[in-house]
């Protein structure tokens, strides 16, 4: 599966941080092969028409829709050459997480890393159009910098970045007051980090230095699910991506993920989705081989 790595910008401040229109974009995302990117993504549909498979998720496309992308998520996009018209913002998680001086500023942003809800979002044609002006004016600044360029840049970026999240947030009633501490974005950046070694609470509470109960209020408060739902939450969906896209046997799979044996992966996945591995395979029969049902 091929990765796209991000080339730095050719502008005049040294940013790991892009603006692209459909113009230079366009042949990557009518490319309907399954392929993943070392950097974020948010894109901006001003028209579109089609569909995208990203996280397991199949997710139409039209007019208005904006779409979140995480590093190495892998998608599949089909989209009609024709009625396509769309702004792409994209950046480096240590880049933007040093750019705010807060190592844990993308875990904060409910739209990424995000296993339960939506993707993508609707928004009204003012509200888009409004995104796009932002992202025109943090392009320019890119492109012709001046000495408080990097200031702007950054109260830009800040204000489309945490509107798009309040408006995520209200829409699927997730939590946006200030937690009193970092516990639940901490464990959600431990899963991304850990999750193929470490699949107990335990694993994680010690490493954090806190109790069970402490994480479990945490995680409850900011993203409204147990710290063992997301745990399962997160190792199910390692295994939907390696039953997917690696081609590995579940036996192979039970060993890469540090289950005893293959039972106790099988045992694991029917609990969590009612299916068995092989059921579940037959389902995305389609995804395997690059077509879209």
């Amino acid at each position: 599966m091929k990765t796209i790595k991000f080339h730095k910008t050719e502008c005049g401040v040294d940013f790991l941080l892009n603006v692209l229109t459909d113009g230079k974009l366009r042949d990557s995302y009518l490319n309907s092969s399954v392929y993943n990117a070392d950097f974020f993504e948010i894109l901006f549909f001003k028209k579109a028409k089609g569909t995208l498979i990203l996280n397991q998720q199949n997710i139409n496309i039209t007019d208005n829709s904006i779409v979140f992308i995480s590093p190495f998520q892998k998608r599949q996009w089909m989209l009609e050459p024709d009625r396509l018209d769309f702004t792409a913002l994209i950046f480096q998680e240590d880049f933007l997480n040093d750019f705010f001086a807060d190592k844990l500023f993308t875990y904060r942003l409910l739209y990424f890393y995000q296993l339960e809800y939506s993707l993508n979002m609707l928004v009204t044609e003012e509200e888009m159009q409004k995104a796009c002006e932002i992202l025109k004016e943090i392009k320019s600044e890119l492109v012709e910098t001046k000495p408080d360029s990097v200031h702007i840049i950054r109260s830009l970026l800040y204000y489309l970045l945490q509107k798009l999240n309040r408006k995520y947030a209200y829409k699927h009633n997730l939590s946006l007051d200030k937690p009193e501490n970092n516990y639940a974005y901490q464990f959600k950046k431990l899963l991304e980090i850990h999750i193929k070694e470490k699949q107990r609470i335990n694993d994680y509470t010690d490493m954090l230095g806190i109790s069970r109960i402490s994480l479990n209020k945490a995680v409850k408060t900011q993203f409204n699910v147990t710290a063992t739902d997301l745990l399962k939450q997160r190792r199910l969906f390692e295994i939907k991506n390696y039953l997917i896209h690696s081609g590995l046997t579940v036996a192979q799979i039970a060993d890469e993920l540090n289950f005893p044996e293959p039972n106790h992966l099988m045992r694991f996945f029917k609990a969590q989705t009612g299916l068995t591995t092989t059921e579940f395979l037959a389902d995305h029969a389609g995804y395997q081989n690059g077509i879209i049902s």
